[in-house]
């Protein structure tokens, strides 16, 4: 099929390297003083930002479980007919309040006279001009990035609804080969926005997108959830949600029909992670929707004594997501434990899928002093940028163990990395997931946002995290537990589920084994 304008072009203009010391960035000329179509449609300019190279990683957050750090549309209309600004978004840095300068350019291309498309066309601008500057790989796949975003100007043109204008868009990002670098809807970053925050009507399911299969998999259920009551697990594959199959859908589109009012229900069908490949283990099961309590911590003082016969207190801090209250929620936690005479914790970090990047290194300050790296960050140009703490005061020094496993991903493994590089912690379970992506997120003039994969991250010892994970210092077998977990047993009138968790078994083993070295920091 012979394209709609088959004359456009885009010229960049010519390349020079951009100084860190605030010089003035690049720009791309993008021209269309060539369009002949014989429709006679009309031509907008807009601009569009230009992020420049200096704008480092430090200000970004993560993936599936980030927040906007902070952002400022900066607005200007144009003169004459055909000029008309597009919104140019800046991200702040997570540590401070200063806006990143960006750079404009000026983009002409056809209007579609469907107002919903037309719309569509301007975030397409403001998402090829992101993409261009920020995206971990400076080749876009190997492919032409500019000549990809004409394209799918073209294509969007003749286009009557905004669904399918968005689809174009989708498309665009798909040739990335980057699953985590995609476009929501204004409705589906609203319930983004919404369950950072804590608060959320739907089933109680932690999903994700298996980089591997694309398929949607489970990380886990929150406690007490009509998902958990379920019997819904880890691991499991989610296939279908109201009989829709979910091959090739995103993460956040199945997590939009999984939530809804309270007092509605959603059938779902999942694969069990036990079975999977069979028919047989796929099983259907139908939620309602609940008010789901998303408070991030859970507590418990585990009384425990050690091997000179003293009988002391251990404090247990579950982590299971990173929401904009898990650190304040972790110091009211600690201090009350503190009051009740606790001298050693665990803190555990299993099955909890990530969160938002900032309140993995704000609960990570809360252990640590003075000036630690956090987490390095790679850019796309392959600079190393550290993260450090700035004048950080621990508000406890006692043992610390942390527990981990195959469900720890992403600001999970920020901090698990942290807290074991800077010798503040032992690590004890499994191996992590794997997931060490650093992406932007940014809201578009239309309410939809924007979510690059803009750098990676690395320990602090420089460790790759992504799709290699962490591995833990002590793994919790039971043949480990022999000799410490019969003696502890005796101890106990009445052993509680925690109690008998062999990973915790083993977790005040190590806490006796750093109390004995007084390695407590």
């Amino acid at each position: 099929m012979e394209p709609l304008c088959p004359n456009l072009d885009l010229k960049p203009a010519p390349f020079s390297p951009i100084s860190p010391r605030f010089s003035k960035p690049n720009s791309l000329s993008v021209h269309s003083h060539r369009f002949s179509c014989s429709d006679r449609r009309v031509t907008k300019k807009w601009r569009v930002p230009i992020v420049p190279s200096w704008f480092k990683a430090a200000s970004y957050v993560k993936a599936d479980e980030a927040q906007v750090c902070g952002q400022e549309l900066m607005r200007s209309v144009g003169k004459g007919l055909l000029a008309l600004a597009a919104a140019a978004a800046a991200n702040y840095s997570i540590f401070c309040d200063s806006p990143a300068m960006a750079e404009s350019l000026t983009v002409a291309f056809p209007v579609s006279r469907t107002t919903e498309v037309n719309s569509v066309q301007r975030t397409l601008v403001e998402t090829w001009g992101l993409i261009r500057e920020t995206f971990v790989d400076p080749t876009f796949n190997h492919q032409d990035w500019d000549l990809k975003f004409q394209q799918t100007m073209v294509e969007m043109f003749p286009l009557r609804s905004a669904d399918a204008a968005y689809m174009k868009i989708s498309g665009m990002l798909a040739t990335l080969g980057d699953p985590f670098t995609r476009i929501i809807s204004p409705k589906e970053y609203q319930s983004f926005r919404i369950g950072s925050n804590g608060n959320l009507q739907g089933v109680g399911l932690f999903i994700s997108t298996e980089p591997r299969t694309g398929h949607l998999v489970v990380l886990s259920c929150v406690e007490g959830s009509p998902a958990a009551r379920a019997g819904i697990h880890k691991g499991d594959e989610l296939v279908e949600i109201n009989g829709e199959n979910l091959d090739g859908v995103d993460t956040e589109v199945a997590v939009q029909k999984l939530r809804g009012r309270v007092g509605t229900t959603v059938t779902i069908k999942v694969q069990s992670s036990n079975d999977l490949g069979s028919d047989s283990s796929i099983q259907e099961v139908k939620l309602p929707r609940e008010y789901i309590k998303l408070s991030p911590i859970s507590t418990a003082t585990i009384p425990h004594r050690t091997p000179d016969g003293r009988l002391t207190k251990t404090g247990y801090v579950k982590l299971s997501a990173f929401s904009q209250t898990a650190a304040a929620d972790m110091e009211n936690a600690i201090n009350e434990m503190k009051s009740q005479g606790v001298h050693s914790y665990i803190l555990d970090l299993r099955n909890n899928p990530g969160g938002l990047v900032k309140a993995g290194l704000d609960v990570a300050q809360i252990w640590l002093d003075g000036d630690e790296t956090l987490v390095n960050t790679i850019d796309r140009e392959g600079n190393l940028l550290p993260i450090n703490m700035v004048n950080g005061h621990a508000i406890t020094r006692d043992p610390l163990v942390v527990l981990v496993n195959e469900g720890s991903a992403s600001a999970s493994e920020i901090l698990a990395g942290a807290l074991h590089d800077n010798r503040r912690a032992t690590l004890v379970g499994h191996r992590t997931f794997g997931k060490g992506k650093i992406q932007s997120v940014t809201e578009l003039h239309d309410g939809s946002a924007l979510f690059i994969t803009v750098a990676k991250y690395l320990s602090p010892a420089l460790h790759d995290i992504d799709q290699v994970g962490i591995a833990p210092d002590v793994q919790c077998t039971t043949e480990m537990l022999n000799s410490s977990k019969e003696s502890t047993s005796k101890e106990k009138s009445s052993v509680s589920s925690l109690e008998a968790d062999s990973c915790v078994l083993v977790a005040e083993h190590e806490l006796d084994i750093q109390e004995s070295k007084g390695t407590a920091s």
